[in-house]
């Protein structure tokens, strides 16, 4: 099974992913920040991470770009706001792969991890 790694600073948002996620993917652990989602990268090694953006201590683009640096090949999704669309385009400009507009829907949760695999 495929692993996940969860990146967000609302637990509730981390929960509702991992509810549409469980029963397709592993979850191979969850981070509130861009620091942690660096520091579990590197110790986990997921297939897909999925990444908010605006977090504490770190924000998701200092994050996609850390791991992209310690791993081009890295497969992250960016998990954003309505009307963060300039914020999106950086993101995909720093190397990742897709991105996934809040409040998620299971359809295209799972559609946009799935054609990373």
């Amino acid at each position: 099974m495929n692993s996940v790694l969860i990146v967000d600073d609302a637990a509730f948002m981390r929960l509702n992913l991992k509810n549409i996620l469980k029963d397709d993917f592993e979850i191979a652990g969850e981070a509130e920040n861009g620091k942690e989602a660096i520091e579990l990268y590197q110790e986990l090694k997921p297939d897909i991470v999925t990444m908010d953006i605006t977090m504490p201590v770190m924000d998701g683009l200092e994050a996609i770009k850390a791991i992209q640096d310690i791993d081009p090949s890295a497969k992250i999704v960016v998990c954003s706001a309505m009307g963060q669309q300039k914020i999106v385009i950086q993101a995909i400009e720093m190397g990742a792969k897709d991105f996934i507009v809040k409040p998620f829907k299971k359809d295209r949760v799972m559609e946009s991890l799935e054609k990373l695999l």
